[in-house]
Protein backbone atom coordinates (compact mmCIF):
# COMPACT_ATOMS: atom_id res chain seq x y z
CA UNK A 1 0.00 0.00 0.00
CA UNK A 2 1.55 3.29 -0.93
CA UNK A 3 2.24 5.34 1.24
CA UNK A 4 -0.08 8.98 1.94
CA UNK A 5 1.48 11.78 0.52
CA UNK A 6 1.60 14.58 3.17
CA UNK A 7 0.48 17.93 2.25
CA UNK A 8 0.36 21.49 4.02
CA UNK A 9 -0.93 25.02 2.87
CA UNK A 10 1.29 28.15 1.90
CA UNK A 11 0.76 31.21 1.44
CA UNK A 12 1.34 32.19 -1.75
CA UNK A 13 1.82 36.07 -0.46
CA UNK A 14 4.23 35.50 2.13
CA UNK A 15 5.02 31.81 1.85
CA UNK A 16 3.67 31.28 5.54
CA UNK A 17 3.02 27.25 5.80
CA UNK A 18 0.26 25.72 8.45
CA UNK A 19 -0.65 22.12 8.15
CA UNK A 20 -4.55 23.42 8.30
CA UNK A 21 -6.33 25.19 5.38
CA UNK A 22 -7.57 29.15 7.08
CA UNK A 23 -9.37 31.93 5.14
CA UNK A 24 -7.08 34.57 6.52
CA UNK A 25 -3.33 33.64 6.53
CA UNK A 26 -2.02 33.74 10.14
CA UNK A 27 0.76 35.57 8.25
CA UNK A 28 0.36 38.38 6.24
CA UNK A 29 -3.22 38.47 7.43
CA UNK A 30 -4.06 37.96 3.81
CA UNK A 31 -7.24 36.12 2.74
CA UNK A 32 -7.98 33.67 0.46
CA UNK A 33 -4.55 32.70 -0.16
CA UNK A 34 -3.74 29.25 1.48
CA UNK A 35 -2.59 26.92 -1.45
CA UNK A 36 -2.28 23.08 -0.73
CA UNK A 37 1.41 22.04 -1.61
CA UNK A 38 2.72 18.25 -1.39
CA UNK A 39 5.10 18.05 1.65
CA UNK A 40 8.92 16.61 0.10
CA UNK A 41 10.02 13.66 1.82
CA UNK A 42 13.26 15.12 3.66
CA UNK A 43 16.39 12.85 4.94
CA UNK A 44 17.01 13.02 8.73
CA UNK A 45 20.16 14.60 9.37
CA UNK A 46 22.24 12.90 11.27
CA UNK A 47 23.45 14.96 14.85
CA UNK A 48 27.32 14.59 14.04
CA UNK A 49 29.52 17.36 13.05
CA UNK A 50 31.18 17.89 9.42
CA UNK A 51 33.94 18.35 8.26
CA UNK A 52 34.82 22.01 7.92
CA UNK A 53 35.07 22.75 4.27
CA UNK A 54 37.76 24.89 3.05
CA UNK A 55 36.32 28.39 2.86
CA UNK A 56 37.86 31.40 1.21
CA UNK A 57 38.34 34.32 3.48
CA UNK A 58 39.72 37.45 2.21
CA UNK A 59 39.76 41.02 3.85
CA UNK A 60 37.68 43.93 2.69
CA UNK A 61 40.79 45.92 2.23
CA UNK A 62 42.10 43.15 -0.17
CA UNK A 63 39.08 43.30 -2.42
CA UNK A 64 39.16 44.75 -5.58
CA UNK A 65 36.16 46.80 -7.29
CA UNK A 66 38.42 48.15 -10.23
CA UNK A 67 36.79 45.13 -12.45
CA UNK A 68 33.14 45.71 -11.65
CA UNK A 69 31.43 45.75 -15.32
CA UNK A 70 28.47 47.71 -16.13
CA UNK A 71 26.34 46.44 -19.32
CA UNK A 72 25.01 49.14 -21.57
CA UNK A 73 21.23 47.97 -22.52
CA UNK A 74 21.49 50.05 -25.54
CA UNK A 75 18.14 51.89 -23.91
CA UNK A 76 18.72 54.99 -21.46
CA UNK A 77 16.01 54.78 -19.64
CA UNK A 78 16.44 51.50 -18.68
CA UNK A 79 19.81 51.84 -17.91
CA UNK A 80 18.98 55.36 -15.24
CA UNK A 81 16.46 52.95 -13.58
CA UNK A 82 19.35 50.56 -12.66
CA UNK A 83 22.08 52.54 -11.76
CA UNK A 84 23.79 52.51 -14.69
CA UNK A 85 23.61 49.31 -16.43
CA UNK A 86 23.43 45.86 -16.16
CA UNK A 87 26.02 45.25 -13.22
CA UNK A 88 27.96 41.83 -13.79
CA UNK A 89 26.59 38.86 -11.85
CA UNK A 90 23.64 40.55 -11.03
CA UNK A 91 19.80 39.01 -10.43
CA UNK A 92 16.87 41.59 -11.43
CA UNK A 93 14.16 41.01 -11.67
CA UNK A 94 11.30 42.55 -13.79
CA UNK A 95 7.60 42.67 -13.03
CA UNK A 96 3.65 44.74 -14.25
CA UNK A 97 0.75 43.60 -15.29
CA UNK A 98 0.39 41.65 -18.16
CA UNK A 99 0.74 43.26 -21.74
CA UNK A 100 2.76 46.50 -20.37
CA UNK A 101 5.52 45.33 -22.35
CA UNK A 102 7.94 43.07 -19.94
CA UNK A 103 8.91 41.01 -23.00
CA UNK A 104 9.30 44.34 -25.55
CA UNK A 105 11.22 45.97 -23.60
CA UNK A 106 13.71 42.44 -23.37
CA UNK A 107 13.56 41.99 -26.57
CA UNK A 108 14.71 45.79 -27.56
CA UNK A 109 17.70 45.17 -24.58
CA UNK A 110 18.63 41.81 -26.97
CA UNK A 111 19.01 43.77 -29.83
CA UNK A 112 21.65 46.41 -28.16
CA UNK A 113 23.16 43.63 -26.19
CA UNK A 114 23.86 40.94 -29.04
CA UNK A 115 26.10 43.39 -30.72
CA UNK A 116 29.24 42.40 -28.35
CA UNK A 117 27.67 40.03 -26.03
CA UNK A 118 26.24 36.49 -25.91
CA UNK A 119 22.57 36.71 -24.83
CA UNK A 120 20.44 33.70 -23.42
CA UNK A 121 16.76 34.08 -23.75
CA UNK A 122 14.77 31.71 -22.46
CA UNK A 123 11.35 31.48 -22.57
CA UNK A 124 8.55 29.23 -21.08
CA UNK A 125 5.26 30.71 -22.49
CA UNK A 126 5.90 31.19 -26.46
CA UNK A 127 7.21 29.37 -29.27
CA UNK A 128 10.79 30.07 -30.73
CA UNK A 129 8.95 31.33 -34.12
CA UNK A 130 6.73 33.72 -31.76
CA UNK A 131 9.99 35.00 -29.97
CA UNK A 132 10.92 35.10 -33.75
CA UNK A 133 7.94 37.11 -34.80
CA UNK A 134 8.61 39.52 -31.83
CA UNK A 135 12.23 40.00 -32.81
CA UNK A 136 11.40 41.26 -36.27
CA UNK A 137 8.60 43.39 -35.27
CA UNK A 138 11.07 45.23 -33.35
CA UNK A 139 14.26 44.72 -35.58
CA UNK A 140 16.06 42.27 -33.51
CA UNK A 141 17.84 39.95 -35.84
CA UNK A 142 21.64 38.60 -34.40
CA UNK A 143 23.81 35.36 -34.39
CA UNK A 144 24.45 35.92 -30.61
CA UNK A 145 21.08 35.92 -29.68
CA UNK A 146 20.25 32.45 -28.39
CA UNK A 147 16.21 31.33 -27.73
CA UNK A 148 15.62 28.24 -25.81
CA UNK A 149 12.12 27.22 -25.08
CA UNK A 150 12.09 25.61 -21.80
CA UNK A 151 10.34 25.19 -18.39
CA UNK A 152 12.99 23.02 -16.67
CA UNK A 153 15.21 24.77 -14.39
CA UNK A 154 17.36 22.21 -14.34
CA UNK A 155 17.96 21.94 -17.58
CA UNK A 156 18.21 25.26 -17.96
CA UNK A 157 21.06 25.95 -15.56
CA UNK A 158 23.14 23.17 -16.83
CA UNK A 159 23.19 25.03 -20.35
CA UNK A 160 24.22 28.38 -18.44
CA UNK A 161 26.83 25.83 -16.73
CA UNK A 162 27.93 24.73 -20.28
CA UNK A 163 27.73 27.84 -22.78
CA UNK A 164 28.54 30.33 -19.63
CA UNK A 165 26.47 33.39 -22.19
CA UNK A 166 27.24 36.67 -21.00
CA UNK A 167 23.48 37.77 -20.30
CA UNK A 168 20.72 35.23 -19.30
CA UNK A 169 16.95 36.42 -19.52
CA UNK A 170 14.11 34.58 -17.99
CA UNK A 171 10.32 34.70 -19.18
CA UNK A 172 8.84 33.91 -16.67
CA UNK A 173 9.50 32.50 -13.43
CA UNK A 174 5.84 31.36 -13.22
CA UNK A 175 6.67 28.64 -16.00
CA UNK A 176 9.55 27.52 -14.63
CA UNK A 177 9.73 24.03 -12.47
CA UNK A 178 11.91 21.84 -10.65
CA UNK A 179 11.06 18.20 -11.52
CA UNK A 180 12.05 17.21 -7.62
CA UNK A 181 9.07 19.40 -7.10
CA UNK A 182 5.91 17.91 -7.27
CA UNK A 183 3.62 21.14 -7.00
CA UNK A 184 2.46 23.14 -10.59
CA UNK A 185 4.81 25.66 -11.95
CA UNK A 186 3.97 29.37 -10.01
CA UNK A 187 3.59 27.81 -7.08
CA UNK A 188 5.14 29.36 -3.96
CA UNK A 189 7.60 26.52 -3.48
CA UNK A 190 8.61 26.22 -7.34
CA UNK A 191 8.97 29.54 -7.90
CA UNK A 192 11.23 30.08 -4.89
CA UNK A 193 13.35 26.67 -5.32
CA UNK A 194 13.81 27.75 -9.15
CA UNK A 195 14.92 31.38 -8.19
CA UNK A 196 17.54 30.10 -6.08
CA UNK A 197 18.64 28.10 -8.87
CA UNK A 198 18.87 30.45 -11.07
CA UNK A 199 20.62 32.77 -8.05
CA UNK A 200 23.35 30.49 -7.49
CA UNK A 201 23.85 29.79 -11.50
CA UNK A 202 24.22 33.73 -12.06
CA UNK A 203 26.08 34.82 -8.76
CA UNK A 204 28.74 31.69 -9.67
CA UNK A 205 29.58 32.42 -12.93
CA UNK A 206 28.97 35.82 -12.63
CA UNK A 207 26.32 36.09 -15.38
CA UNK A 208 23.92 39.08 -15.10
CA UNK A 209 20.36 37.19 -14.94
CA UNK A 210 16.58 39.48 -15.63
CA UNK A 211 13.84 37.39 -14.62
CA UNK A 212 10.51 38.32 -15.43
CA UNK A 213 8.12 38.00 -12.81
CA UNK A 214 4.24 37.86 -12.88
CA UNK A 215 1.90 39.87 -10.70
CA UNK A 216 -1.01 39.31 -9.03
CA UNK A 217 -4.70 40.91 -8.79
CA UNK A 218 -3.49 43.28 -6.04
CA UNK A 219 -0.63 44.33 -8.42
CA UNK A 220 2.56 42.98 -5.98
CA UNK A 221 4.73 40.19 -7.44
CA UNK A 222 3.20 36.89 -7.43
CA UNK A 223 5.00 34.46 -5.35
CA UNK A 224 6.67 34.43 -1.78
CA UNK A 225 8.68 38.00 -0.67
CA UNK A 226 11.62 35.75 -0.03
CA UNK A 227 12.31 35.98 -4.05
CA UNK A 228 12.32 39.74 -3.78
CA UNK A 229 14.42 39.49 -0.80
CA UNK A 230 17.39 37.33 -2.73
CA UNK A 231 17.24 39.19 -5.90
CA UNK A 232 19.35 42.08 -6.12
CA UNK A 233 16.83 44.48 -8.13
CA UNK A 234 13.14 44.78 -8.45
CA UNK A 235 11.71 46.93 -11.40
CA UNK A 236 7.83 47.29 -11.72
CA UNK A 237 6.53 48.47 -15.11
CA UNK A 238 3.20 51.00 -14.29
CA UNK A 239 0.91 52.37 -16.38
CA UNK A 240 -2.56 51.47 -18.11
CA UNK A 241 -2.57 49.68 -21.08
CA UNK A 242 -5.36 52.07 -22.91
CA UNK A 243 -2.46 54.78 -22.41
CA UNK A 244 0.44 54.80 -24.03
CA UNK A 245 2.75 55.55 -21.79
CA UNK A 246 4.83 53.39 -19.81
CA UNK A 247 7.24 53.94 -16.26
CA UNK A 248 9.61 51.58 -15.39
CA UNK A 249 10.25 51.99 -11.48
CA UNK A 250 13.05 50.72 -9.23
CA UNK A 251 11.41 49.50 -5.52
CA UNK A 252 14.86 47.51 -4.62
CA UNK A 253 18.36 48.01 -6.02
CA UNK A 254 21.84 46.90 -4.35
CA UNK A 255 23.54 48.77 -7.51
CA UNK A 256 22.09 52.11 -7.75
CA UNK A 257 18.94 54.45 -6.17
CA UNK A 258 15.69 53.70 -6.14
CA UNK A 259 14.35 57.08 -6.81
CA UNK A 260 14.80 57.47 -10.56
CA UNK A 261 12.31 56.35 -13.13
CA UNK A 262 12.37 55.43 -16.75
CA UNK A 263 9.27 56.53 -19.23
CA UNK A 264 8.58 55.07 -22.06
CA UNK A 265 5.58 55.38 -24.92
CA UNK A 266 4.12 52.25 -26.38
CA UNK A 267 4.08 52.37 -30.48
CA UNK A 268 3.61 49.90 -33.82
CA UNK A 269 7.49 49.37 -33.20
CA UNK A 270 7.81 48.76 -29.83
CA UNK A 271 9.04 50.76 -26.68
CA UNK A 272 10.15 54.47 -27.23
CA UNK A 273 11.89 56.31 -24.81
CA UNK A 274 10.60 59.55 -23.46
CA UNK A 275 13.39 61.90 -22.62
CA UNK A 276 11.32 64.77 -21.66
CA UNK A 277 8.16 63.62 -20.12
CA UNK A 278 7.12 66.60 -19.07
CA UNK A 279 6.66 68.17 -22.50
CA UNK A 280 4.72 65.10 -23.48
CA UNK A 281 2.42 65.07 -20.91
CA UNK A 282 1.52 68.93 -21.70
CA UNK A 283 1.27 68.34 -25.54
CA UNK A 284 -2.32 68.33 -26.01
CA UNK A 285 -3.47 70.58 -23.07
CA UNK A 286 -6.41 72.74 -23.49
CA UNK A 287 -6.06 76.53 -22.41
CA UNK A 288 -8.60 78.56 -21.00
CA UNK A 289 -10.60 75.91 -19.64
CA UNK A 290 -11.55 75.89 -15.74
CA UNK A 291 -10.93 72.71 -13.40
CA UNK A 292 -6.90 72.24 -15.13
CA UNK A 293 -4.18 73.25 -13.41
CA UNK A 294 -0.67 72.21 -13.67
CA UNK A 295 1.62 70.90 -10.95
CA UNK A 296 5.66 69.71 -10.57
CA UNK A 297 6.40 66.50 -9.01
CA UNK A 298 10.07 64.74 -8.54
CA UNK A 299 10.48 61.39 -9.84
CA UNK A 300 13.74 60.38 -8.43
CA UNK A 301 16.26 63.13 -9.67
CA UNK A 302 13.53 64.16 -12.15
CA UNK A 303 11.00 66.91 -12.13
CA UNK A 304 8.08 66.35 -14.30
CA UNK A 305 5.31 68.70 -14.93
CA UNK A 306 1.49 67.26 -14.93
CA UNK A 307 -1.69 68.35 -15.58
CA UNK A 308 -4.34 67.92 -13.11
CA UNK A 309 -8.31 67.66 -14.27
CA UNK A 310 -11.34 68.13 -12.03
CA UNK A 311 -14.93 68.13 -12.62
CA UNK A 312 -17.31 69.72 -10.14
CA UNK A 313 -21.22 69.08 -11.10
CA UNK A 314 -24.06 69.55 -9.17
CA UNK A 315 -24.96 66.12 -7.62
CA UNK A 316 -28.39 64.50 -8.19
CA UNK A 317 -28.19 62.25 -5.27
CA UNK A 318 -27.90 62.58 -1.36
CA UNK A 319 -24.27 61.84 -1.25
CA UNK A 320 -21.86 63.56 -3.10
CA UNK A 321 -19.83 61.16 -5.60
CA UNK A 322 -15.93 61.12 -4.80
CA UNK A 323 -14.06 59.61 -8.21
CA UNK A 324 -10.11 59.55 -8.62
CA UNK A 325 -7.33 58.64 -11.50
CA UNK A 326 -3.66 59.14 -10.60
CA UNK A 327 -4.60 60.52 -7.45
CA UNK A 328 -4.88 59.31 -3.92
CA UNK A 329 -8.88 58.86 -3.12
CA UNK A 330 -7.91 59.87 0.60
CA UNK A 331 -5.55 62.38 0.21
CA UNK A 332 -8.58 63.97 -2.58
CA UNK A 333 -11.32 64.02 0.42
CA UNK A 334 -8.41 65.48 2.67
CA UNK A 335 -7.85 68.40 0.56
CA UNK A 336 -11.81 68.78 -0.60
CA UNK A 337 -12.35 69.06 3.13
CA UNK A 338 -9.86 71.77 4.08
CA UNK A 339 -11.32 74.02 0.90
CA UNK A 340 -14.94 73.81 2.30
CA UNK A 341 -14.12 74.31 6.04
CA UNK A 342 -11.35 77.27 5.59
CA UNK A 343 -12.71 78.64 2.56
CA UNK A 344 -16.23 77.71 2.33
CA UNK A 345 -16.67 76.01 -0.87
CA UNK A 346 -19.90 73.79 -0.81
CA UNK A 347 -17.86 70.40 -2.18
CA UNK A 348 -20.46 68.18 -0.02
CA UNK A 349 -23.23 69.11 -2.26
CA UNK A 350 -21.47 68.57 -5.66
CA UNK A 351 -19.88 65.10 -7.58
CA UNK A 352 -15.91 65.99 -7.65
CA UNK A 353 -13.87 63.80 -10.36
CA UNK A 354 -10.12 64.31 -10.34
CA UNK A 355 -7.90 62.90 -12.93
CA UNK A 356 -3.68 62.77 -13.79
CA UNK A 357 -3.57 63.15 -17.46
CA UNK A 358 -1.72 60.53 -19.28
CA UNK A 359 -1.74 57.80 -17.10
CA UNK A 360 0.56 59.19 -14.25
CA UNK A 361 0.15 58.19 -10.78
CA UNK A 362 1.17 60.69 -8.11
CA UNK A 363 1.42 60.37 -4.67
CA UNK A 364 3.06 63.39 -3.93
CA UNK A 365 2.06 65.98 -1.14
CA UNK A 366 4.00 68.81 -3.29
CA UNK A 367 0.58 68.30 -5.92
CA UNK A 368 -1.94 69.52 -3.61
CA UNK A 369 -1.73 72.90 -4.30
CA UNK A 370 -2.33 72.17 -7.72
CA UNK A 371 -5.03 70.15 -6.80
CA UNK A 372 -6.83 72.69 -4.71
CA UNK A 373 -6.75 75.45 -7.39
CA UNK A 374 -8.04 73.15 -9.73
CA UNK A 375 -10.83 72.10 -7.48
CA UNK A 376 -11.44 75.50 -6.84
CA UNK A 377 -11.53 76.42 -10.42
CA UNK A 378 -13.64 73.49 -11.24
CA UNK A 379 -16.35 74.98 -8.91
CA UNK A 380 -16.38 78.47 -9.56
CA UNK A 381 -15.95 78.28 -13.33
CA UNK A 382 -12.87 80.37 -13.96
CA UNK A 383 -9.84 78.61 -15.14
CA UNK A 384 -6.60 78.65 -13.89
CA UNK A 385 -4.02 81.28 -16.38
CA UNK A 386 -2.56 78.83 -18.58
CA UNK A 387 1.25 80.06 -17.79
CA UNK A 388 1.13 79.19 -13.59
CA UNK A 389 1.97 76.06 -12.28
CA UNK A 390 1.13 75.35 -8.54
CA UNK A 391 3.73 73.61 -6.20
CA UNK A 392 2.95 73.01 -2.44
CA UNK A 393 1.39 70.87 0.43
CA UNK A 394 -1.64 71.71 1.88
CA UNK A 395 -2.05 71.05 5.92
CA UNK A 396 -5.34 70.67 7.69
CA UNK A 397 -5.85 74.36 8.85
CA UNK A 398 -5.05 75.72 5.39
CA UNK A 399 -1.38 76.24 5.32
CA UNK A 400 0.76 75.79 2.69
CA UNK A 401 3.88 73.87 3.36
CA UNK A 402 7.35 73.42 1.84
CA UNK A 403 8.52 70.95 -0.19
CA UNK A 404 11.44 69.34 -0.99
CA UNK A 405 13.76 70.39 -4.84
CA UNK A 406 12.20 73.36 -4.83
CA UNK A 407 14.76 75.24 -7.30
CA UNK A 408 14.48 71.78 -9.77
CA UNK A 409 10.86 72.05 -9.61
CA UNK A 410 11.08 76.09 -10.75
CA UNK A 411 14.14 75.57 -13.36
CA UNK A 412 11.88 72.79 -15.34
CA UNK A 413 8.59 74.70 -15.38
CA UNK A 414 10.87 78.05 -16.74
CA UNK A 415 12.03 76.04 -19.20
CA UNK A 416 8.99 74.79 -20.58
CA UNK A 417 7.61 78.20 -20.97
CA UNK A 418 5.37 78.58 -17.83
CA UNK A 419 5.56 82.80 -16.34
CA UNK A 420 4.72 82.02 -12.70
CA UNK A 421 4.67 79.53 -10.19
CA UNK A 422 3.04 79.72 -6.53
CA UNK A 423 5.00 78.04 -4.31
CA UNK A 424 5.12 77.65 -0.03
CA UNK A 425 6.49 81.21 1.27
CA UNK A 426 8.65 79.42 3.39
CA UNK A 427 10.42 78.08 0.64
CA UNK A 428 11.87 81.28 -0.70
CA UNK A 429 14.55 81.49 1.10
CA UNK A 430 16.09 78.43 -0.78
CA UNK A 431 15.89 80.47 -3.87
CA UNK A 432 19.09 82.14 -4.97
CA UNK A 433 19.60 83.51 -8.75
CA UNK A 434 16.97 84.45 -11.15
CA UNK A 435 15.01 81.59 -12.45
CA UNK A 436 13.39 83.46 -15.45
CA UNK A 437 9.80 83.17 -14.02
CA UNK A 438 8.12 85.38 -11.62
CA UNK A 439 7.89 83.02 -8.05
CA UNK A 440 4.64 83.96 -5.56
CA UNK A 441 5.43 82.59 -1.93
CA UNK A 442 2.28 81.79 -0.28
CA UNK A 443 1.34 81.20 3.60
CA UNK A 444 -1.79 79.74 3.24
CA UNK A 445 -4.39 78.40 0.53
CA UNK A 446 -6.67 81.17 0.27
CA UNK A 447 -3.50 83.55 -0.60
CA UNK A 448 -3.17 80.89 -3.15
CA UNK A 449 -6.73 81.65 -4.28
CA UNK A 450 -6.86 85.19 -4.03
CA UNK A 451 -3.16 85.37 -6.59
CA UNK A 452 -5.07 82.93 -9.14
CA UNK A 453 -8.74 84.09 -9.60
Amino acid sequence: MPQKLKTSYVCSECGYSSPKWSGQCPGCRAWNTMNEEIVEATKKIASVLKPLKNAQVLSVSDISTEDEIRYDTGIGELNRVLGGGLVKGSVVLLSGDPGIGKSTILMQACGSLCKNKKVLYVSGEESAKQLKLRADRLGVDSDDLLVMTETDVETVAEYIRQQKPDIVMIDSIQTMNHSDIQSSSGSVTQVRECTNILLRVGKSLEIPIIIVGHVNKDGAIAGPKVMEHIVDAVLYFEGERNYSYRILRAVKNRFGSTNEIGVFEMSDNGLNEVENPSAALLSERNVNISGNCIACVMEGSRPILAEVQSLVSASGYGNARRMSTGFDLNRLNLILAVLEKRLGFKFSAADTYLNIVGGLKIDEPAADLSVALALISGIVDKPVPEDTVAIGEIGLSGEVRSVSRISSRISEAARLGFKKCIVPKSSLQNLKGDYGIAIVGVRHIREAEANVF
